[in-house]
């Protein structure tokens, strides 16, 4: 191949290669014989060369050589190589190479160019590649061609202004002006390029926002004239007049609406007109009616547009094209939490979607379907998505088995029905369920006494079906272990019952301790029930003792411990065996987490306090109280020095007196007044004390009691505590988070504090609680305990 070879041929050959080494080899030699005609003086072959360069920098190839040649053809008096090097500025330059630079004067000279032609390289240019540095510069200019007559001009003035704003903010104030004049402008181009300047305006200063919330109307007129106005060859697409133009309005009313009511006052008729005036039958329309419904949710509206807006979606769900489809559940997605009625009734159109091929679209179908759960639909919603769930592919089985699980937990119309639900989930896709199903079901199945027997009835049933689904496993073993004597006897109304025999409960479970598919854990389940029917039947103690013995050497330590701890069980305290082997009490689910000092900020000072702020000061037991009765026992008048922990001053020795002498005849018996108990919070009916308890050199055990005066039940309490880094804290589990109404009841939580530095003691607690539908927070402060307590 010559080096004078024409484009044309060069393409020719590269394509006709048919190895890569061999293209690499024509791309090698070509570059050659380009780099050698750069050197030469002016041959005429400059911008052949340079557009032959600029194919093999599409191929992949290194052109970086060719950038000043880009400089010198801008530079060129022709137009044919002007236009060569400004393509070659374009894709070989960016703002970070130092080349870039010395074409700005080329630009500024050729802005002013007599040829409209010339401009529009030059502004293209610049759009595509002008640094912050450029922008500066050059901004004169292209407000100057903002305001020129050419509309050919002034559209690229405009999308060049746009990329000025986005790599210069502060020039938007420059650029104000002229685009307030674009819009009275005819030319659809130059509208276009001036509705996308005003936008980008409008995002980026809040000042200029409300300056253009002004010519709203204008811009209503203009989207007028665009939806009423007849055909025209020039705008129609798809029967549409101009859809980009008409796009951009709505995206532009759309950021001038948005907080404000006058201005979505003045384009809710305009929005009403375009939703029912556009076809939706081609893209074109579906564009604009897509971009409406945006704006419309996205401003101020009306109730009826709204529901209008939904209609348009819910239309769009039955369209054939599946980008469509998938845009329109995306969109309600994002307005199912706000519009929830106006969503609900294309429930039947959204969940065919279900059944859609496309994975994306029937992704969106589930997650949506899921958001359209409550409690008056839950039974029929859920029958869908249970169906869904046999046949969805196994990407989403686990977001299925999620969104199951969270909305029956959430509107479950009753205990038996959720327990149904989930077992049958597990049934279906018991491998791809969460973690944490299996202590929630049990959670479940422990509150609900009454469906005990109808649980382990079916559970029972499904083990002896299948014992691959693990889960599944572990939860019928739990409730065999449980309820086992319930299964035994056989008597069940709410299930068709069944004559099962100890043996036969006996070889279940031992079929799961040594099946091949048995997890680990799911052993612990099977080998625990086990040992619980062990005092719950009464002809097969002697098997289940063998079955234990047996995993006493299996290789799982794990089973070996519990296997070991069980046959301990049933020799050494086999007297105790029926107490330890008794049902489990009902779990309690919602028990708070434990603060201590780090987690809940660290230090006091970084724990925000609320309004409420008291300072707790302990009173000091009065001594005499304590004399007066050792006086009772003909004690001496010396005064009686009170406990340490109690004393405000430091302790003296104890005196020898007949109350004295008497006490030691009991041992040693130290006489303590009862611990001070103080309020710390009261408000809204809800009183909480402090107590400490007991006290070390350098721990204390403190007693948070709270109490409810109100005719009501408080519910949902929680407390939380802070203390200075150097102090220890941690806060025991509490008696419950209900307190029963009339001061029937109490709930009470210890909290261990630890002062191995014996700082001055200071101790935040936070108090949230549900009082008649209302959420309640505050906070109090103690900043004063007993001297004793450092």
């Amino acid at each position: 191949m010559s080096p004078s070879v024409r484009l044309q041929e060069m393409i020719r050959v590269i394509r006709g290669a048919r190895t890569q080494g061999e293209e690499r080899g024509v791309i090698q030699r070509e570059c050659a014989a380009i780099r050698a005609q750069f050197r030469q003086a002016d041959n005429g072959t400059r911008s052949h060369n340079l557009a032959k360069l600029l194919y093999v920098h599409m191929l992949g190839y290194p052109a970086h050589f060719g950038q000043m040649e880009c400089v010198r053809l801008i530079a060129s008096p022709r137009y044919n190589e002007k236009r060569v090097g400004y393509l070659g500025a374009m894709m070989l330059l960016d703002e970070k190479q130092d080349a870039s630079l010395l074409i700005t004067n080329s630009i500024k000279n050729d802005l002013s160019h007599s040829s409209q032609y010339v401009q529009s390289l030059a502004l293209c240019t610049l759009a595509c590649m002008g640094s912050a540095e450029m922008c500066r510069d050059l901004a004169p200019e292209i407000d100057r061609l903002l305001r020129a007559s050419n509309s050919y001009i002034k559209k690229k003035a405009a999308l060049c202004a746009v990329h000025m704003v986005r790599k210069v903010p502060e020039l938007g104030e420059l650029f104000t002006p002229a685009a307030r004049s674009l819009l009275s402008e005819k030319n659809h181009g130059v509208l276009h390029g001036a509705v996308v300047l005003i936008t980008e305006l409008c995002e980026r200063n809040p000042d200029t926002l409300e300056q253009f919330r002004k010519v709203v109307p204008e811009l209503v007129l203009m989207m007028k004239g665009l939806v009423m106005s007849g055909y025209s060859p020039e705008h129609n697409v798809a029967g549409i007049s101009d859809p980009f133009l008409q796009v951009r309005i709505l995206r532009l009313l759309r950021i001038l609406g948005r907080n404000n009511d006058t201005a979505s006052d003045a384009m809710n008729d305009l929005l009403a007109q375009v939703a029912t005036n556009t076809d939706s039958s081609k893209t074109a329309g579906s564009a604009v009616l897509y971009e409406t419904v945006l704006t419309v949710m996205d401003i101020k509206s009306e109730s009826g547009l709204r529901v209008l807006a939904v209609n348009i979606l819910g239309r769009f769900l039955l369209n054939n094209d599946r980008n469509i489809r998938y845009i329109s559940m995306t969109s309600l997605q994002k307005i199912v939490q706000t519009d929830h009625n106006a969503v609900q009734r294309h429930r039947g159109t959204i969940v065919d979607c279900l059944k859609d091929q496309d994975a994306s679209v029937k992704r969106r179908a589930l997650e949506l379907s899921l958001a359209l759960v409550s409690a008056v639909n839950i039974r029929s919603l859920m029958k869908e998505l249970l169906l869904f769930l046999s046949s969805c592919p196994p990407e989403l089985r686990a977001h299925t088995t999620s969104g199951i699980f969270n909305a029956a937990e959430r509107y479950a119309p009753s205990q038996r029905w959720h327990i149904d639900t989930i077992l049958h989930v597990l049934t279906t896709a018991g491998g791809d369920v969460r973690d944490e199903t299996v202590p929630n079901l049990i959670q479940l199945i422990t509150t609900a006494t009454e469906l005990h027997c109808y649980t382990v009835h079916k559970l029972y049933r499904a083990l002896i079906t299948d014992i691959s689904v693990q889960s599944l496993v572990q939860v019928a073993c739990w409730c065999i272990g449980e309820y086992g004597d319930l299964l035994l006897r056989g008597e069940c109304e709410e299930t068709e019952p069944v004559q099962v025999t100890e043996d036969d409960v006996l070889d279940a479970l031992e079929t799961v301790l040594q099946s091949h598919m048995s997890s680990p854990a799911t052993r612990g389940f099977a080998l625990t029930a086990t040992m619980k029917l062990s005092t719950r039947i009464t002809h097969n103690v002697d098997r289940i003792r063998s079955i234990v013995s047996i995993y006493g050497s299996c290789i799982d330590v794990e089973l070996q411990q519990r296997a070991v701890e069980y046959n301990a069980l049933f020799k050494k305290y086999d007297h105790m065996r029926a107490a330890v082997l008794e049902r489990m009490p009902v779990i309690d689910k919602s028990s708070p987490g434990h603060t201590n000092g780090e987690s809940a900020g660290g230090t006091i000072k970084e724990l925000e306090p609320t309004k409420l702020t008291q300072e707790i000061v302990f009173p000091q037991e009065p001594s005499n109280q304590v004399c007066d009765l050792l006086d009772l026992l003909g004690g001496s008048g010396e005064p009686f020095q009170p406990s340490p922990s109690l004393s405000s001053t430091a302790p003296g020795p104890a005196s020898s007196t007949a109350g004295g002498d008497l006490l030691d005849l009991l041992g040693g018996l130290d006489v303590t007044p009862a611990p001070p108990s103080v309020t710390v919070y009261e408000k809204n009916g809800v009183t909480l004390k402090l107590q400490t308890d007991t006290q070390t050199d350098t721990g204390m055990t403190v007693t948070l009691t709270a109490t409810n005066s109100t005719d009501g039940d408080i519910t949902g309490l929680t407390l939380q505590a802070a203390v200075p880094k150097s102090v220890q804290l941690q806060m025991k589990a509490p008696s419950g988070d209900v307190i029963p109404a009339h001061g029937l009841g109490q709930v009470t939580q210890t909290v261990l504090l630890n002062n191995p530095n014996k700082v001055s003691l200071k101790i935040r607690v936070r108090v949230c609680y549900t009082s008649q539908s209302s959420v309640c927070q505050d906070t109090v402060q103690i900043d004063s305990f007993p001297s004793t307590a450092w």
